[in-house]
């Protein structure tokens, strides 16, 4: 019998291999502040002021620094460094000084004969000296600890005394190199080599008179130097340093070898058990959360205790969606229904859709609603850097959903692995198709079971491989469409329960106005209400803020931070305006519901156009008008203001790819008829039409230009008949829009109509005056891209 799985064993399971993570970490930080910060293991010493100042003198400081008033820190030369540090009573007028000696040059090194020589010959002019005398108050110490005094040279050769060290520091003038070289040239000895003849002591190459210092390290006959300087009338600064062993070094020399010792050894050391450690963990894979257990799954389980609260309450506008999965927990829930008749639950459902309509959040409801486990994974977490650990993942999976049957598995974003293989310029990849075929194998293989319903979600079924497609894998597709008009106001019922709403909230109207618009579209024009609603200090969201937060999502934040000249303004207002003049003629297009020329997103003016009703067919006469609407704002400036502008860039391409979709796809055209001439569509990488070329010849691509250019024309000429003809109008609704800058659809027909500006807002303030903060036009960018409108379905938004 196979030992049950109690919550003390997983508890003490996880608290081991909580134990071993410590433990690896603690070794980990150890071995960093080992080898990252050495400077917390060397040696330190608290020097006294004579040991400093001998040290200074005879430079063997390396390094020094003031800290404060009363201490110098600083390291001294040799290896390993040794830090010191060293106490006053007050620095600061000893500051200057000592900067100047750590700053002077090195001395020249010299014998004390030799020093008495290049006096005496005149090879030397003393200018000043000084004496140096350590010595040692304490000489019972032993060497090895007299020589962490940091104290160089402290227990020197001299004959004097063993506890003193003497040396003499000389400036002086010097002659040249070139001096000695004319008085003992070099010569040949009798073998014929040439002797070069080189002074004992320290000579300048040139400039006569170079000024530098010598020392005697070892003073032989330290009272002759003295007299020799003296009767160079030079009366040299003896200095005694007086060196106590009471302040010395905090670790003694044993002590420091073997810390020199275990910093070379130590790291390795710690390295070895680190790597024990790692190669412990690895043996034990098959336990949940091993160091390197790469193959386990990262499926995260929901049961029924530890649900997403989420139901299907929660979704909205997809009620057919909702009813095919609905149909797959209750098998779940109730199996012996339908296998007394010989029904089998599907094996896999796939939901297909566009980004935001909500097949995620409809996995989220169905792991809410089920009463089984609920596998949740994407399917980027199977790909790795390591080939076959996709695969491993895949049948890991699928082993914990066998012993949880009977359960659901949800694989987000499966077109990550599922992709077509082997297609495309770039071969296959190796990792990903090793991964789709454990998944084919794994949903419909050799050894495949009951009890484990795979549901899947992707927005490009198009790319998927025919194999995952097939019946007995996902034996169902189902289609979550952007909702309709009543799904809209369904949806936005649901997210509007979690906020506080005014009382002229109408979501049925905010509804018929975001026409094409997804589930999360909708849920983040709810958000940004609430946000609005906050930032003006309302407790509760009113209209205006679903007005605006619909817009923002839509085409962006309005602009107002920069200068709007008033040329650009009436240019704006004139374009905007013949958009709406031709939309409110053309009886087929939409009329306009709002007009605007405060600048949103990338556009500098929109016109909103929304449908009264769902249309799901787009007829030629409609498509028609919407290229004589797209024309209107470019005619519009070449008839009031004198010229044209850059701003109908985006007007005008997308009233050519509407054009050549009407003669090459839609068969719109009576001289090519109803032939399909687009180009390939789908990306040479997923095999699709590889090989294919044009599919016409040049003639016809000739004819299909005639074709587009005599569409675009002609919608043309129509806009500039119907801005002709309400010429006034259109001057009416241009002042509007720079009197108010935003005007509605019912105000654009009262001006068509004759209404006077100052009559259609008899008590309301302009909203803008002259020089009043817009945003610049950007005239010289003609590929400026906006927020593609007009579409089936959608509100117009045009860029001036």
């Amino acid at each position: 019998m196979a030992e049950s799985k109690t919550p003390q064993n997983d508890k003490s399971k996880k608290s081991r291999s909580f134990g071993s993570f410590a433990l690896f970490l603690f070794l980990l930080v150890a071995l960093l502040l080992l080898v990252g910060s050495p400077s917390l293991l060397k040696s330190r010493e608290e020097l006294s002021q004579d040991a400093y100042e001998w040290n200074l003198y005879t430079g063997k400081i390396e390094s020094q620094q003031f800290a404060g008033a009363n201490e110098i820190e600083g390291q001294l030369r040799g290896a390993p460094p040794t830090y010191f540090s060293v106490r006053f009573a007050n620095i600061s007028q000893r500051e200057k000084e000592y900067t100047a000696i750590k700053a002077a040059a090195p001395y020249e090194a010299i014998k004390s004969a030799d020093l008495a020589r290049a006096i005496g010959e005149d090879w030397y002019h003393p200018i000043q000296a000084r004496v140096l005398i350590a010595k040692l108050e304490n000489p019972t110490d032993s060497p090895a600890r007299e020589a962490k005094t940091g104290v160089a040279g402290l227990r020197s050769e001299t004959k004097t005394a063993p506890t003193q060290s003497a040396r003499v520091q000389v400036q002086v003038s010097a002659q040249p190199l070139a001096a000695w070289k004319e008085k003992f040239p070099d010569s040949v000895d009798a073998s014929g080599r040439e002797v070069i003849s080189k002074p004992p002591f320290y000579l300048p190459k040139d400039n006569e008179g170079s000024v530098a210092w010598v020392e005697v390290e070892k003073a032989d006959d330290l009272p002759g130097t003295i007299a020799l300087l003296e009767s160079k009338k030079v009366t040299p600064d003896i200095r005694e340093f007086h060196i106590s062993k009471d302040k010395g070094s905090t670790w003694t020399s044993e002590n420091s070898l073997l810390m020199s010792a275990f910093l070379v050894i130590g790291p390795w050391i710690l390295l070895l058990v680190v790597f024990f450690i790692i190669m412990r963990q690895m043996r034990s894979q098959g336990a949940a959360g091993g160091v390197m257990n790469f193959g386990r799954s990262r499926a995260q389980l929901y049961s029924k205790e530890n649900h997403t609260n989420t139901t299907f309450d929660d979704v909205a506008g997809a009620d057919e969606a909702k009813d095919e999965v609905r149909e797959i927990v209750e098998f779940l829930k109730n199996p012996g229904r339908f296998t007394r008749v010989g029904g089998r639950i599907p094996r896999g459902v796939l939901l297909v859709g566009s980004p935001g309509c909500g097949k995620t959040l409809l996995a989220k409801a169905i792991a809410g609603e089920a009463e089984v486990p609920f596998f949740s994974i994407s399917g980027s977490d199977f790909v790795e850097m390591f080939v076959g650990v996709g695969a491993s993942r895949v049948r890991d999976l699928f082993k914990q959903a066998r012993e949880n049957s009977p359960c659901i598995i949800f694989l987000d974003e499966i077109d990550a692995v599922g992709r077509r293989r082997g297609s495309g310029l770039g071969g296959g990849h190796d990792e990903r198709e090793q991964t789709l075929n454990a998944i084919l194998v794994e949903m419909d293989g050799f050894g495949t079971d009951e009890g484990i319903i795979v549901v899947a979600a992707t927005n490009r079924p198009d790319v998927l491989d025919p194999a995952l497609l097939r019946p007995g894998r996902f034996d169902r597709e189902v289609v979550i469409d952007l909702p309709d008009v009543k799904g809209r106001e369904d949806i936005l019922r649901v997210h509007m329960k979690k906020v506080k709403a005014g009382t002229d909230v109408d979501l049925a109207a905010l509804a018929r106005s975001t026409p094409g618009r997804s589930g999360a579209e909708l849920a983040a024009i709810i958000n940004e209400a609430a946000i609005m609603a906050v930032l003006q200090k309302k407790d509760e969201v009113w209209m205006e803020h679903l007005e605006e937060a619909r817009d923002k999502v839509s085409y962006g934040r309005q602009k107002k931070s920069r200068k709007l000249e008033e040329e650009d303004r009436k240019i704006t207002a004139y374009h905007e305006a013949g958009h709406a003049v031709v939309a409110a003629t053309i009886t087929e297009v939409d009329d306009p519901t709002k007009v605007t020329i405060v600048p949103r997103g990338r556009a500098l003016g929109a016109t909103f156009m929304v449908p009264d009703k769902e249309s799901y067919h787009m007829q030629k006469r409609r498509m028609i008008g919407q290229l004589a609407v797209a024309f209107g704002g470019r005619v519009a400036e070449a008839e009031f203001c004198g010229d044209i502008s850059a701003g109908a860039s985006d007007d005008i391409r997308r009233a050519t790819e509407l054009a050549r979709a009407m003669v090459t796809e839609l068969g719109m055209s009576d001289k090519i008829g109803p032939i399909n001439y687009a180009e390939r569509q789908g990306s040479d990488f997923l095999g699709t039409e590889l090989m294919s070329g044009k599919w016409h010849s040049e003639d016809t691509a000739r004819e299909i230009d005639q074709e587009v250019q005599l569409l675009l024309k002609s919608a043309y000429e129509t806009a500039v008949q119907i801005v002709r003809e309400h010429r006034v109008g259109l001057e009416a609704i241009a002042g509007g829009l720079l009197r108010y800058e935003t005007i509605t659809g019912e105000e654009v027909k009262r001006l068509m109509h004759g209404v006077s500006i100052e009559a259609l807002r008899p008590n309301a303030p302009p909203a803008r005056v002259q020089g009043h903060p817009g945003v610049d036009r950007p005239v010289a960018n003609p590929t400026t891209k906006v927020t593609p409108g007009e579409l089936p379905g959608n509100a117009g938004l045009s860029p001036a």
